[in-house]
């Protein structure tokens, strides 16, 4: 496989070749490339003999690509040439992969187009109106020519003759034309009856060697050709043509005729006997080889390839191609072949319906590879937990493919699935346990589970959903399938969710038992009563514990199995939930387990960690509105994640912009980014083998296996490639909408029997293969964008209406067409002449206006007919042409009269008049049933029809409520179904059709106010309006239907100020506090993020239970403004804040001042009131803060535990004080914000830490051990002031080791290493220090740059002295112990980790035999510290699970005080004091310059250097 380059896929399974089309594949000259039409680009591939790969796609086309041709004129191999549905004819460099020129000169749809192999810039196309055109690009000329009225197929060059070429028409006929003498005929060969498909020249000059023998065909003729014609050819050549017509015709080009004529054997499969749809679906391409002039390859009916011995005598000249060995022939029939030269081997190539590319070696004719194909959009991707590397692919083509991705021998080791598929594959989960077991979800709402071990068709659930399967997903049973013994019940079960909203569980040992709707758990265990939201995507801890459920609003909802009680709601995302992924469960940090991404459709990636949650397990559910870390670079939705299984914390995410990215989600960064794929992409998994692979599925029918270390990008692209996917989406729906001619002769006569479930062949080729998008027609509408309930698609159009007997239709019937009013102007003369009415009995008016003998001649018939029936004589009555006597005879003859007045009416479209004829007869029915079939039937006879009674009436008004819904006039319709009563008949009627405010008014006036049609009408109009953005009258509706729960929910779900104020209130208003409560919360994080600490407030003082936040929101603002005088941040950003009227003082401290606040404006006076908001807010957790943390959000975290310190200050906690202020402090320490950690403690301590040292208890070690490490991070802050406050000569001239230069690398961790390590190594630069202490950082050189005795230097020098000396705190043994032994536990646990990895990996690879061995041997793997060019010895498992059990014993000595508190890295703190001592020429203190010393010989390590490069550099 070629080495893909920087960006590229390692693999692919690419789109499939376009059908139908002459030529649309082709291989180059030289060997080297194989490319193919695949719906509006060219995919290029490598080959060989062994083994394809994917080289890259040729983009431009807007339509299906409809030909393509390489250049095989010498040493131009580079170029090739293409024709599409978009007009266009485009020359391409493969250099560049690039335009070279195009023209659009046809005027019709293209059907065939060739490259001359006789002229290096000569392509040949031609259209289906007959138009050939000649095109030479390097000049830039065309000639144009019209030889024959007729579709052409196709047209293929001479390789003999430049200016000969072949063309093939639809009608059977084959022409050969001189495109010199300006597209003269110069043969034309008729023989065939049907299409001409292929047409081939032979490669040798000469009509030699061809065994012939007298043929039916060889008395065909031809025309117009000449002997001077015949003789300018000096020596002839073959020509062969395959045609739908089952024949295949050898030409010779010197006789003008047919020289062979080869019929199409017909072999018969496993299984029995040809159809005879399967004969009409064929297409008959032949090939002839350059190295064998006496061999054609052709297709056959099902897939088979055969070898023509052109020179073998005999009938059967024929061998199949591939009959060594069963499967290696294509299941359905080929379109295109092509040959070329490779590694000294003749291979064939050839495309087929069943997309699959197939590689022959024409030598032993057996398939040397086969490259699969997508047809569909790739909608779902997922690894087998059992069977490793064992990937299935849901695709749109109605097919399941499950690629082997582990196969040496074959890198595209695909097996397909159809059977019992009729729709989309939308889903797939394989069985956690049971080998081969892959459960599958359709389009059509269809589940069922696979065998993927056997042929035997798929299980299907025998409960359907209403619309598509988005997810399944396997996990342990819920009620009532987890009553029961183990043996009584399945261990796992199957969990399916789609568009409608719910979410079933399917029993696997009897999928055709009935589902069950969990819905209905969730309500019984938490006792809900309100409408539950739409579940739009379900997910299971690997461990089976707990259960994660997305939603249509936005919220994620976690439940404890097995009987869902309801632990937490997520309330993070405002819309819907696409994507909901666990982190692994063997992770080295055993708490990342709990950690939960989600993706919706807005662009966010959120992370929650519910550890305390699950742990901590509240009676009530408890709400989070505060992500752990959040994710932001995409554009658009996220579709799809992936947690590695190699890595900790690292997370892949797909989107709508077209690319995916990789995270480091712990740091929150973006790490790389793939943008290999031309759509949307919809589908990740991270490979479970190789640890730096991904495999992704995306709208443009590609799968793509690539490296995340090799992408270009880290971040996906801002904007711009989301704008040009959504050209490219806008650009494909007006070509939609352009009314696109069918090709003709292109689509087989007879429905095509498909192999993936009877689909028609029409359709297929329509849907899938480039006639239009497969999957485009309804782009908005496709799985990944998930719609919400909504009307059933099989809802009536109309109600039932009684049946009535069968009428017969009269043989005429016509539609009344429009009544047009002519408008009088007004003073005209035509005011005063009136239009004559017109006449009710024409037939016979005009009949009495004849000739005076005419007239006269009927006046005696009457006479005669009169006397004679007074005579009591047999006479006919008038009749036919006289008709019109029998106004004046008897009734029977009036009635032949009124027959043939009506009959006219009909004829000349007056119906209306019809039915009055019939009226007058009395027979109103008839009139009525007459006009009901016709869907004539008019007010007025609606209003007559009672003189036909009750009966009729009904039967009237039935048939036009009926008529109006075929003419869309629903609430007409409605009003009539009222007059009968049919009240509900009628409300149906406008629900159905989306008058919801006519359906609500007919209901709420007809029906009691009780009835449920009425809720039900609400709730279905406010799923609508809550889907088209119409939150505020979807909430109305909710009211209407007595749900003020979910319009509370639905006004909130804009997630603005206003909407979630409103829900509030309105919550509130209806009884739902603890709703409001949530509502009220994020409404006011939403206006501090906006720095409107007034608004915030006023939401919260709605609820009493609120008044901790309220003091939380306060602080918060005393803080901002505190800090917003200091100025720490230069630059100030919009909105301007609107603060209260609370001043800043001056006078008194910040605790003093925020205490005043309190007690005057909230009333918190008390120490009872005190702790009891403290109560409330220590139940409270935010994540802890990172450098990827908004500032505003760590201000917030900082808030609230200084209210908590405050707090605790009032009630006299001294302890609790401690913990909270040293929460704070450390908060801003995390996040990396050093210049607020000392803008904290100044604000906070503004006289140190000793007041609260004389408050704490002395014998309490715990208040204690938080009082030192809030003492330490004052120290820390002052110790990083003095850093960054050194002699402006300190750093460069005089320790270029620790210069810029060190830091401008601080993008390679071996960089800072090397550069610290070279400072002062641990073996040897700390034993030179203790030698010379002086010299362990150089002394700066005062020489002329200061004066010993100015005296501002050495008062300067006096207070960093003193500064320095408190520093003394850091300097802790017991916490440097602690920290090491961490380091020590951290590292053992990553060596571990990659030593599984490694492992695993190796098992995957080795043979079996050399499993065994392999166990016995010592495992080796580079560690952090080998990464870092630091050498070490192999290390065993048993030598890292001793060193962890000995760090772990060594940790649980300490005292637990000292571990679960937070303190700065006490080796940082050591290299930091001797360089700032160092630099300020300060003497250090002996005992602590010692102490620093000993600490950092004794607890030694290359990564403390490079931490504190990283840390004090930046």
């Amino acid at each position: 496989m070629a080495a893909a380059g920087i960006g590229a896929p390692e693999r692919v399974l690419p789109v499939s070749p376009n059908w139908y089309c002459s030529r649309c594949s082709d291989a180059s000259a030289d060997g080297s490339l194989f490319g193919f039409a695949a719906r509006n680009n060219i995919c290029l591939l490598v080959v060989s003999s062994a083994v394809p790969a994917f080289h890259g796609e040729l983009v431009g086309h807007t339509e299906r690509v409809s030909g393509f041709s390489f250049c095989h004129y010498p040493g131009q191999s580079n170029y090739c040439a293409s024709s599409s549905d978009d007009g266009a004819v485009k020359i391409w460099n493969l250099q560049t992969m690039a335009t070279v020129t195009e023209h659009t000169l046809h005027q019709n749809t293209i059907s065939a187009l060739h490259w001359s192999p006789q002229v290096k810039d000569l392509v040949v196309s031609g259209d289906e109106k007959g138009i050939v055109i000649c095109y030479w690009y390097n000049r830039n000329d065309s000639q144009q020519f019209f030889p024959e009225p007729r579709t052409i197929f196709c047209l293929t060059c001479s390789p003999h003759h430049e200016n000969l070429l072949a063309i093939g028409y639809k009608d059977g006929i084959v022409v050969i034309i001189d495109i010199s003498r300006k597209g003269e005929v110069v043969h034309r060969l008729r023989g065939h009856d049907d299409e001409i498909h292929s047409l081939a020249w032979c490669p040798v000059l000469g009509e030699e060697g061809l065994s012939s023998r007298p043929e039916e065909g060889q008395e065909d003729a031809v025309d117009g050709c000449t002997s001077e014609e015949a003789a300018a050819v000096t020596k002839g050549c073959y020509l062969a043509s395959g045609s739908k017509d089952q024949t295949i015709r050898v030409w010779s080009y010197t006789r003008s005729r047919a020289v062979m004529t080869l019929k199409l054997p017909f072999l018969k499969r496993r299984g029995g006997s040809i159809e005879s749809a399967f004969k009409e679906r064929l297409w008959l391409t032949v090939h002839w080889p350059r190295t064998q002039p006496t061999q054609i390859f052709s297709s056959c009916f099902g897939g088979e390839l055969l070898q023509w011995d052109l020179a073998q005598p005999g009938k059967r000249k024929w061998v199949i191609l591939g009959s060594s060995s069963e499967g290696q022939n294509h299941s359905r029939i080929v379109f295109n072949l092509s040959s070329l030269q490779s590694e000294g081997r003749e291979l064939l190539l050839s495309i087929s319906m069943d997309r699959d590319v197939k590689c022959w070696d024409l030598a032993t004719l057996n398939c040397c590879w086969t490259m699969p194909s997508l047809g569909g959009f790739v909608y779902s991707l997922v690894f087998s937990p059992v069977d490793t590397g064992c990937l299935a692919v849901g695709v749109g083509d109605s097919m399941i493919r499950v690629w082997n991705t582990l196969s040496l021998n074959n890198p595209y080791d695909v097996k397909t699935f159809w059977q019992g598929i009729k729709s989309k594959v939308t889903a797939l989960s394989w069985h956690p346990t049971k080998e081969g077991c892959l459960a599958f979800g359709t389009d059509d709402g269809k589940v069922g589970m696979y065998d993927t071990y056997s042929s035997k068709p798929p299980q299907i659930s025998s409960s359907y959903h209403k619309k598509t399967v988005y997810t399944l997903a396997w996990g342990p049973p819920v009620p009532p399938l987890s009553f029961g013994g183990d043996g009584d019940r399945p261990s796992v079960t199957l969990y399916s969710c789609a568009g409608e909203g719910v979410i079933f569980q399917h029993n696997p040992w009897r999928l055709n038992g009935e589902a069950h709707d969990i819905n209905k758990v969730i309500r019984e265990t938490n006792s809900i009563k309100h409408k539950l939201p739409a579940h739009t995507e379900i997910s299971w801890k690997p461990d089976g514990s707990i259960l994660a459920i997305g939603n249509e609003d936005g919220s994620i909802e976690i439940f404890q199995a097995p009987e869902l009680k309801l632990l937490c709601t997520i309330q993070q995302h405002h819309k819907l939930i696409n994507a909901l992924r666990w982190h692994h469960d063997h992770a080295a940090q055993p708490e990342l387990s709990y950690m939960i991404a989600s993706g919706s459709n807005n662009a966010v990636i959120y992370v929650h960690n519910i550890k305390n949650v699950i742990e901590n397990s509240a009676e009530k559910p408890v709400t989070i509105t505060e992500p752990f870390r959040t994710l932001a670079g995409h554009t658009a939705k996220i579709t799809s994640l992936s947690w590695s299984p190699h890595h900790d914390g690292r997370l892949v995410s797909v989107s709508y912009d077209g690319t995916a990215e990789v995270w480091d989600v712990l740091k929150e960064e973006p790490l790389h980014n793939y943008r290999g794929h031309r759509g949307r992409l919809l589908c990740v998994q991270w490979s479970p083998v190789e640890a730096d692979c991904v495999y992704t599925g995306a709208d443009d029918f590609c799968v793509h296996k690539w490296v995340p270390a090799k992408q270009e990008y880290s971040r996906p692209p801002q904007g711009k490639k989301s704008i040009e996917l959504e050209k490219k989406r806008s650009s494909a729906l007006k070509l939609k909408a352009k009314k696109k001619k069918k090709p003709l002769g292109k689509v087989p006569s007879a429905p095509d029997v498909s192999v993936n479930g009877g689909e028609d062949a029409t359709e297929t080729l329509l849907e899938e293969n480039g006639l239009s998008d497969q999957e485009g027609e309804k782009e908005q509408e496709e799985p990944a964008e998930r719609p919400s309930t909504e009307v059933h698609k099989d809802s009536p159009t109309c109600p039932p209406l009684a049946c009535t007997p069968d009428i017969p239709k009269p043989p005429v019937s016509f539609r009344t067409p429009p009544v047009r009013k002519d408008h009088v102007k007004p003073g005209s003369d035509s005011s005063t002449k009136r239009k004559k009415p017109r006449s009710i009995l024409p037939l016979s008016t005009s009949r009495d206006h004849k000739s005076k003998e005419e007239l006269h001649q009927d006046c005696m018939r009457l006479a005669t007919y009169l006397h004679s029936k007074d005579q009591e004589e047999d006479l006919p009555s008038p009749s036919g042409d006289h008709a019109n006597l029998g106004l004046f005879t008897n009734r029977p003859a009036l009635y032949r009269l009124m027959e043939a007045e009506g009959k006219s009416h009909l004829e000349n479209g007056h119906p209306e008049l019809f039915q009055q004829l019939m009226i007058w007869k009395g027979d109103l029915k008839g009139a009525l049933q007459s006009a009901a079939e016709r869907g004539e039937l008019t007010d007025q006879l609606v209003a007559l029809s009672p003189m036909g009674g009750y009966k009729a009436w009904v039967w009237t008004v039935e048939a036009f409520a009926k008529q109006l819904c075929f003419q869309e006039q629903y609430v007409k319709a409605a009003s009539h179904l009222l007059s009968l009563h049919k009240v509900y008949e009628a409300v149906e009627l406008l629900k159905s059709h989306g008058f919801f405010r006519e359906a609500i008014a007919v209901a709420k006036t007809r029906l009691r106010p009780e009835d449920p049609v009425l809720k039900d009408l609400y709730t279905s109009w406010a799923a609508i309006l809550e889907k088209d953005g119409h939150y505020s009258l979807a909430a109305k509706c909710y009211l209407g239907a007595a749900s003020p729960y979910d319009a509370a929910k639905v006004l909130s779900t804009k997630g603005d100020p206003t909407s979630l104020k409103a829900a509030a209130e309105l919550a509130l208003i209806a009884g739902e506090k603890d709703l409001s409560v949530t509502f009220s919360f994020r409404c006011a994080q939403e206006l501090l993020s906006a720095k409107n600490w007034v608004g915030a407030q006023e939401v919260l003082q709605q609820h009493e239970s609120l008044l901790g936040h309220r003091l939380v929101f306060c602080l918060n603002e005393l803080l901002h403004k505190s800090l917003r005088e200091r100025n720490p941040v230069q630059n100030r950003s919009l909105p301007i804040p609107c603060y209260h009227s609370w001043a800043v003082r001056q006078d008194c401290s910040f605790i003093e001042m925020v205490t005043a606040v309190w007690q005057s404006i909230f009333g918190v006076q008390t120490a009872e009131q005190a702790q009891n908001m403290f109560e409330q807010l220590q139940t409270i957790q935010y994540p802890p803060a990172t450098s990827n943390t908004p500032p505003r959000q760590l201000l917030f975290y900082i808030s609230h535990k200084l209210t908590l310190a405050l707090l605790s200050h009032q009630t006299a906690s001294w302890e609790e004080a401690a913990k909270a202020i040293l929460g704070a402090v450390s908060q801003s320490y995390d996040a990396g914000n050093f210049t607020l950690m000392q803008e904290i403690c100044s604000i906070v301590l503004p006289r140190g830490c000793d007041y609260l040292r004389e408050q704490l208890d002395s014998s309490d070690t715990q208040s204690l051990s938080a009082y030192r490490s809030l003492q330490a991070f004052v120290a820390y802050g002052q110790l990083y002031h003095l850093w960054w406050n050194l002699p402006d000569d300190s750093l460069a001239p005089q320790h270029p080791r620790l210069t810029s230069e060190v830091c401008s690398n601080e993008q390679s961790t071996l960089s800072c290493q090397s550069n610290c390590a070279s400072a002062s190594s641990p073996a040897e630069g700390i034993h030179a220090t203790e030698a010379r202490p002086g010299e362990f950082f150089p002394r700066r050189d005062n020489n002329g740059t200061s004066s010993e005795t100015d005296s501002l230097a050495n008062s300067s020098l006096l207070k960093e002295r003193e500064a320095l000396s408190s520093c003394g705190v850091l300097l802790s043994e017991e916490h440097a112990a602690v920290q090491s032994v961490q380091r020590d536990i951290s590292r053992v646990q990553q060596t571990l980790a990659d030593m599984i990895h490694q492992h695993r990996k190796n098992n995957l690879q080795q043979s079996a035999s050399d499993e065994q061995e392999s166990e016995e041997k010592q495992l080796s793997l580079p560690s952090r510290s080998q990464k870092m060019n630091k050498v070490s010895e192999p290390v065993s498992l048993p030598d890292l699970t001793k060193q962890l059990t000995e760090a772990n014993r060594k940790l649980a000595e300490f005292p637990t005080s000292i571990k679960d508190l937070p303190f700065p890295d006490v080796l940082e703190c050591c290299l930091v004091m001797l360089h700032v001592g160092t630099q300020w020429a300060v003497d250090l203190d002996p005992e602590l310059q010692e102490q620093c010393l000993h600490l950092l010989q004794k607890y030694k390590g290359i990564d403390i250097y490079e931490k504190a490069c990283r840390k004090f550099f930046t």
